[in-house]
């Protein structure tokens, strides 16, 4: 019997170890995220708020987030184009501190983004990962057990990334979510990291329809 190894079935990134984690994010689930951040109480003043998103990539998250915050400072690790700063996140000392970081995280280094981002957020942390993300002892044990969210939001409908580019068009196996956490000004004082009561999880309703706008593809 032969294995079925199609990247669909296996769900997984089948790239060599040194390569770009280039799968730009569909706007319309950056925009399912931030119509459902006030849910939990977050200082949500949004138009003076700074969002930090270290993975710009091409901008495809930088637009809906400009959307909802003041400002968006964004940077890549490499060139692609969109006239972002080259900037290695997890390089050299911690970056000032943003109200925010919001980001679709290299997955061989998700959780190293996310331990910095932790560190260096003033108000909350958002990251969109393989739903599998959350599985793994070793992962609970360094991070959700030391760290836990908020919440997990499920997405409902398939967001659908390909590498290299942003098409309305495409089918995948892999399913996603956002994680959230929710820091204060005494984590980043301290190291003493705000503990949520409970981890909500729930689901994001169908919703790309509503929330796709003219020139999300372009």
């Amino acid at each position: 019997m032969t294995q079925n190894t199609s990247s669909a079935v296996m769900q997984r990134r089948s790239d060599p170890h040194d390569s770009l984690d280039d799968f730009p994010t569909p706007p319309w689930a950056t925009r399912a995220l931030c119509e459902r951040l006030p849910i939990w109480n977050f200082p949500w003043r949004t138009a003076h708020q700074v969002v930090r998103e270290p993975a710009a990539n091409r901008g495809h998250m930088v637009r809906p987030l400009s959307e909802y915050f003041g400002q968006v400072e964004a940077a890549d690790v490499h060139d692609y184009g969109a006239g972002f700063p080259v900037r290695d996140y997890l390089f050299g000392a911690d970056p000032a501190p943003a109200d925010w970081t919001i980001t679709n995280p290299p997955f061989r280094l998700a959780e190293q983004f996310i331990e910095r981002a932790l560190r260096t957020s003033r108000v909350g942390v958002a990251v969109i990962v393989r739903s599998a993300f959350l599985e793994g002892v070793g992962r609970h044990k360094r991070l959700f057990d030391l760290h836990p969210p908020v919440a997990i939001l499920q997405f409902t409908e398939r967001v659908v990334m390909h590498k290299g580019r942003l098409s309305p068009n495409g089918s995948t196996a892999t399913a996603y979510c956002w994680i959230v956490w929710k820091t204060n000004q005494a984590w980043l004082a301290t190291g003493e990291f705000p503990r949520p009561e409970a981890t909500m999880f729930d689901w994001i309703p169908p919703s790309r329809k509503a929330l796709e706008k003219p020139g999300d593809y372009q």
